[in-house]
């Protein structure tokens, strides 16, 4: 027989439900807005006020979620068969587990210790001054490890279980280890047949600067554009790293901007407009509910690499981009400075360096791997703080080669583990194996793919990830939504095909 119909008080349960979620929705658009002028625009004698006015958001919407009368509603609550009411309850009652499973007072001490550990990380950087920031960054690992360790109890996980889901749902350690194992395994045979392939092809030499900045912001506002960005719906300001954030309607992006070196901006454009294209494609109907949420960090890493890495340092991009670049930067559309084969050649450079977000998308996930090594240590307590630089240092060399003599060139580089992000880092190495399989997928579909890019017309890319990505949001799980689009579960086999076609000519 059918499952009987849902009672009335149990759908006005449900309705009740969706109020509060958007209140809580509301106010995470809000902080979305603080956080973004506090990376670009705030003057830093707002930091403590700034601290102050996010924290009390905080405790305020973790308040609304932890309501007693909250566990109540979604026990009673119910829905009729529509798919996406469904999923928009099970995702309530999930994100309430969550919530509850930590007390408001280690919420707004979280809060309040990330934001102060952020501000200290600008200047420790700046000033290579690590010392300065062990402090506030212990206090910042040990309520993380606390809170951890209160959800893994919660949810029965482990610590560094707990902190993935938050950010990834229904991602293990034991899903990533065996994959990131493979990529340590074949990462140095990669990289030395990328060199050797580099060495027998003569990098061609880019056009030199300076490159005026506005000139740069111009043509960062043209590729976005291009890639399909709507621009009453975001923005592109600057920050000291390069973030995609905001809320509803209103997506923010940053990237920074050197005098001597426009593809670093523009890549940044590219990379955090991958991105804002997810945030801006999610189904309107559901904003303010987690069913309308993007579904969790590893699929956004896709959005942004699929865009970055797997179209946009495309021979076919390139091939457009020249002129227009040349265009925009003051350059001569016939100088061989700025062919199509000289942009190519420059952004598929393998060169291994010691800066997380510059590295080249072959040396990329050793960078990846190595801050997953010593975030997981750090959080089951199998090493201490203060080794953090000597143990980084140590890895970087172990698979890079390099000799790491400044920790703002190692462990300082990064904002995550000082805003309190643990448990973020190997989305982005996930992010780029879906990303390798989603074009793959999109081009089995669309075999003229590429030729259209190649014409700077991403309309057919854009509609096919509206439909199997973007308006999907939180419906279904990663592993879904990948085999749904693509016809197998999240796997490295089209990533490494990638690597392998496009660096060792295989």
């Amino acid at each position: 027989m059918p499952d009987a119909a849902p009672t009335t008080a149990a759908l006005a349960a449900y309705e009740t439900l969706t109020r509060r979620f958007a209140q809580m929705g509301h106010i995470t658009n809000a902080l979305g807005i603080l956080g973004w002028d506090r990376a670009t625009m705030m003057p830093s004698g707002a930091a403590h006020s700034r601290a102050e006015s996010i924290a009390t958001l905080s405790v305020l919407q973790h308040g609304i979620m932890t309501d007693p009368e909250m566990a109540g509603l979604l026990d009673a609550a119910d829905v009729a068969d529509d798919p996406w009411k469904v999923a928009n309850l099970h995702e309530m009652r999930r994100v309430h587990a969550h919530a509850v499973a930590v007390p408001s007072r280690l919420v707004e001490a979280m809060s309040r210790a990330s934001s102060r550990c952020e501000m200290a990380w600008r200047t420790a950087r700046r000033d290579n001054d690590f010392a300065s920031l062990l402090p506030l960054l212990t206090e910042v690992l040990d309520l993380t490890r606390e809170a951890a360790q209160a959800k893994g109890a919660a949810l029965g996980l482990s610590p560094y279980d707990a902190l993935l889901d938050q950010y990834d749902p229904g991602t293990r350690q034991d899903d990533i280890d065996p994959v990131f194992h493979r990529l340590s395994t074949e990462l140095p045979g990669l990289i030395a047949g990328a060199l050797d392939h580099q060495r027998a092809h003569r990098v061609p030499t880019l056009a030199r600067g300076p490159f005026d900045t506005a000139a740069q912001a111009a043509l960062g506002h043209t590729m976005m554009r291009t890639v399909g960005f709507d621009m009453s719906r975001g923005r592109l300001d600057v920050s000291l790293h390069p973030f995609c954030g905001g809320a509803e309607d209103d997506v923010r992006i940053t990237t920074r901007y050197e005098d001597g070196d426009f593809l670093n901006a523009l890549m940044g454009v590219l990379h955090e407009s991958g991105h804002a294209l997810y945030e801006q494609g999610l189904p309107r109907e559901w904003h303010a509910q987690p069913v309308g949420a993007a579904r969790g960090m590893s699929l956004h890493e896709s959005q942004s690499l699929l865009m970055e890495m797997q179209i946009c340092r495309s021979h076919e991009f390139m091939t457009w981009a020249a002129p227009v670049v040349a265009r925009a930067l003051g350059g001569d559309a016939d100088d061989p400075a700025w062919s199509a084969d000289t942009l190519y050649r420059q952004v598929t450079r393998v060169h291994p360096g010691f800066i997380r977000v510059d590295a080249d998308e072959i040396t990329y996930p050793a960078h990846i791997l190595v801050r997953y090594e010593m975030e997981t240590a750090l959080i089951n307590g199998q090493m201490s703080l203060r080794d953090l630089p000597a143990a980084f240092n140590g890895r970087i060399h172990d698979l890079l080669g390099l000799t790491v003599k400044e920790d703002r060139l190692g462990c300082l580089q990064d904002i995550h583990w000082p805003s309190g992000a643990w448990g973020y880092f190997p989305t982005y190495t996930l992010g780029a194996m879906i990303a390798a399989q989603l074009r793959e997928a999109a081009q089995r579909d669309n075999p003229a793919l590429m030729e259209e890019i190649g014409r700077g017309d991403f309309t057919s890319l854009l509609s096919w990830l509206r439909t199997h990505v973007h308006h999907r949001a939180s419906s279904a799980s990663t592993r879904d939504i990948v085999a749904d689009a693509t016809g197998a579960p999240p796997g490295p086999d089209a990533y490494l095909r990638h690597l392998r076609g496009r660096y060792c000519g295989e």
